[in-house]
């Protein structure tokens, strides 16, 4: 299965990211909205996650009447484990074994437990890994529940997901006595991006999985001018969105995103392939895991390059940085993730 836009939209997602963690935007004089809502890329690459996903174990139930959670958790654990152990163990070493950061030593185990998103404190550039503990347990849980629960009620068990998970990060089940658990250092509750986007992506994939379905929405997202238009509407709803994005704001926001994702899917020479498909941000895209975890690596060393030499602009920080980022996850996509990936299809 190949849809041929999808890695132009990881490079928008990602580039999203590193302008979120830029200082570019936080210079600039009253920004528009829309320049400080690059953290919603990675909000984009949950949608785009719970769909893929979906999609795949669908497709593998339709050719062979099931499908294999043990060979689901083997790809996945070749795509994520490899890259991120080794993020996660060189920045431990670093800030532990060199500079004698000892304190860290009581939150490195969680990292490699994928519960980062629970911790209340990181070690220095594993902060963006919170995201990766979110994937993980949606990836531990999902397969079981679409393996298991009624096939005709999984889009109203989704639903009561998605409602569960804006009740919680609003505060809503305080009201019932529902409250953070606190198992130090974890602190386990809800946030501002959490699972709910990964469950709407995943319901785009159900519901486009159905040929009903499917003929519905491409009515409305099938046609060839469907893509740019969702596109604009989705920068006009990030541009006027409210500062605090928590809850029903972020949900509105998410569905516009599985807009998005559903006019590029539903039909492959939309208005827009040209651009996603064009190799250059196609290649970004493809290593854009790798980026996301380096990139906080990459901005160090250009920041700290750079003041050696008494230069402080901005925008050279950004793109310099995006560009170190770019050429360390090549690396490490070509010499290193390679290798562990094409192990997926041996038979487990």
């Amino acid at each position: 299965m190949h849809f041929g836009s999808l890695n132009g939209l990881r490079c928008f997602c990602i580039l999203a990211v590193l302008w979120h963690h830029a200082p570019a935007w936080t210079n600039m004089d009253d920004p528009l909205r829309l320049w400080q809502s690059g953290f919603l890329g990675v909000d984009f690459f949950f949608v785009l996650s719970g769909f893929l996903i979906t999609t795949l174990l669908l497709r593998e139930e339709d050719r062979n009447g099931n499908f294999s959670v043990k060979g689901f958790y083997w790809r996945r654990c070749l795509r994520i484990i490899p890259v991120y152990f080794l993020v996660v163990s060189t920045l431990g070493f670093y800030y532990i074994g060199i500079e004698g950061q000892t304190e860290y030593l009581g939150i490195l185990p969680f990292y490699y437990l994928f519960l980062s998103n629970f911790l209340a404190s990181d070690i220095p550039m594993l902060g963006p890994t919170w995201s990766l503990s979110v994937e993980e347990q949606f990836y531990l849980v999902w397969p079981l529940l679409l393996l298991f629960a009624p096939r005709k009620y999984i889009l109203h068990i989704l639903a009561g997901l998605i409602t569960l998970n804006v009740l919680a990060v609003t505060g809503a089940l305080g009201s019932i006595g529902i409250k953070p658990l606190e198992f130090p250092p974890l602190v386990i509750e809800m946030f501002t991006a959490t699972y709910a986007p990964l469950f709407i992506g995943s319901g785009l994939a159900i519901f486009l999985h159905n040929k009903a379905g499917f003929e519905t929405l491409r009515q409305i997202f099938g046609q060839k001018y469907s893509a740019p238009l969702m596109f604009l509407l989705l920068l006009a709803v990030v541009n006027y969105r409210p500062p605090d994005v928590t809850g029903w704001p972020n949900l509105v926001i998410h569905f516009t995103m599985a807009a998005c994702l559903a006019s590029i899917v539903i039909r492959e020479d939309h208005a827009l392939r040209s651009v996603f498909a064009f190799r250059p941000i196609a290649r970004v895209g493809q290593i854009s895991y790798g980026i996301y975890l380096y990139h906080l690596i990459g901005l160090h060393i250009v920041v700290v390059g750079l003041s050696k030499v008494g230069w402080q602009g901005s925008w050279s920080i950004f793109v310099l940085y995006s560009l170190v980022s770019f050429v360390i996850a090549e690396l490490s996509f070509r010499y290193y993730e390679t290798p562990f990936l094409n192990l997926r299809h041996r038979r487990k």
